[in-house]
């Protein structure tokens, strides 16, 4: 696979990640993640540079990705003020990471709207992953978004 197929590749599941949180779908965030070994952190970045191991979503295995989309689309429903989100991110490295594995970094914003109108920033940080490609198809096998956010302007209900 060139640089350029597995670049493409990479970004595509990005992209799908991201629009599966904008469409609120979170079985598609899901089907982002290798079930062997998915995990999602979401972490602030002062607590990632001290190596500090609280984080406001530490999913460490797959079956709590699953538990996640469990508590958003039926635990939680209709018990929080929901909200849309937009995100923007930039890729800024990709690299093999072994066979058929490869690192990537890239920085994020999410944008977020109320359901009364009105949008503001949500976050900013580091996308810091882990991918697999088997036959053709990417997922993460880790995803750590580090957040230079200090404080959100509302509590966090769906995964950045």
């Amino acid at each position: 696979m060139t640089n350029t197929e597995t670049q493409s590749i990479l970004d595509a599941l990005q992209t799908k990640y991201v629009a599966a949180l904008d469409c609120r779908d979170m079985h598609a965030w899901l089907d982002c993640f290798d079930q062997q070994e998915g995990s999602y952190i979401c972490i602030p970045r002062e607590n990632e540079d001290d190596a500090l191991p609280l984080a406001l979503m530490m999913d460490d295995c797959y079956t709590r990705l699953r538990d996640r989309v469990n508590y958003v689309t039926d635990v939680w429903k209709g018990t929080f003020e929901d909200y849309h989100t937009r995100h923007f991110v930039q890729r800024l490295k990709f690299a093999p990471d072994g066979s058929s594995q490869y690192s990537a970094e890239s920085n994020f914003s999410v944008m977020y709207t109320t359901v009364q109108g009105t949008s503001a920033v949500l976050v900013v940080g580091t996308y810091v992953d882990r991918i697999v490609v088997r036959n053709g198809i990417a997922h993460f096998i880790s995803k750590r978004a580090i957040l230079d956010t200090t404080v959100t302007p509302r509590y966090l209900v769906y995964p950045v």
